[in-house]
């Protein structure tokens, strides 16, 4: 069993300092109400239900489709624990998992806000039974109980209720999030408060922080690979998740354009930021 040892917890620390150094949204205030060594705290979540069920939670409604930032995250995520020996599902909206359903397993969050929702949850609960819960880049509704964008535009029309899964997994959840408007970031709600946004209030038992959701998954997976030594972020600079959303209906969500980017940041950001995680544990891994 692996522990949070010294060199782990300093290795998580570089991990979470990469991911907020961009800040365009002011996650560097947010990253330092949390206790450091949560990107650790949440893999190692992952690792020890890694023989069990894994629910991931993601898209996010923009332009009448699902943003880029969050599904390539679920799918890195998916991608990892799936070989690692877990039982993986991604629950989305009826766009998003329309276009995984040929290779990932699938739960179309095909009712809105209300009790068929519910419903809808507690049958799949009941189902698949999760041994832990990820929300990455999901809507999380404010203190009203609607759903808003960055803009402040309530979309809760447009919102497929992933927290209602949260609510009813009767697991540990972790939340990953970049703007203080997704569920989860209730745990620093005090603080995200002070953003230009409305933030959400659902809460969960380890939140990670990025300038984008799919790098906190990014993150999550380097973990993962200093523990097992499998070459995911390798696979991860090798695989044009970006552009295969797109090429499926994904969208920018800050430009709201058919391109491979993430909120609004150049073209290859990703892909920088997935060289920077490789070097750190390739780093902490050479000085064992």
């Amino acid at each position: 069993m692996h522990t949070l040892d010294a060199q782990t917890l300093a290795l998580s620390t570089a991990l979470e300092q990469a991911l907020v150094e961009l800040n365009p949204r002011g996650m560097t205030a947010l990253r330092s109400q949390l206790e450091p060594g949560y990107c650790a705290r949440a893999a190692l979540r992952l690792w020890n239900n890694r023989q069990g069920t894994i629910l991931i939670g993601t898209g996010f409604p923009v332009a009448n489709t699902f943003e880029t930032d969050g599904p390539a995250g679920a799918m890195a995520l998916y991608s990892a624990l799936t070989e690692l020996g877990a039982e993986v599902w991604i629950a989305g909206p009826p766009s998003l998992a329309a276009v995984l359903a040929n290779s990932h397993r699938v739960i179309a969050l095909d009712a809105a806000v209300n009790s068929t929702q519910a419903e809808l949850c507690k049958t799949f609960i009941e189902r698949i039974e999760p041994d832990l819960i990820v929300s990455i880049e999901v809507p999380g509704a404010a203190e009203d109980g609607c759903y808003y964008n960055i803009r402040g535009v309530d979309i809760s029309a447009q919102v497929r209720n992933f927290e209602e899964f949260m609510r009813q997994g009767n697991c540990p959840v972790i939340g990953i999030g970049d703007g203080g408007n997704e569920a989860g970031m209730g745990n620093i709600d005090a603080f995200a408060a002070a953003l230009p946004i409305r933030p959400a209030v659902s809460r969960c038992d380890e939140l990670v922080v990025a300038d984008v959701s799919n790098w906190g998954g990014y993150a999550l997976v380097a973990m993962l690979q200093y523990w097992s030594g499998k070459p995911f972020l390798e696979n991860l600079l090798e695989t044009p998740l970006l552009a295969w959303l797109v090429d499926h209906g994904a969208v920018d969500g800050v430009t709201h354009q058919t391109q491979p980017t993430e909120d609004g940041l150049n073209e290859g950001s990703g892909n920088q930021i997935i060289a920077r995680l490789l070097k750190h544990i390739n780093g902490a891994r050479e000085a064992l």
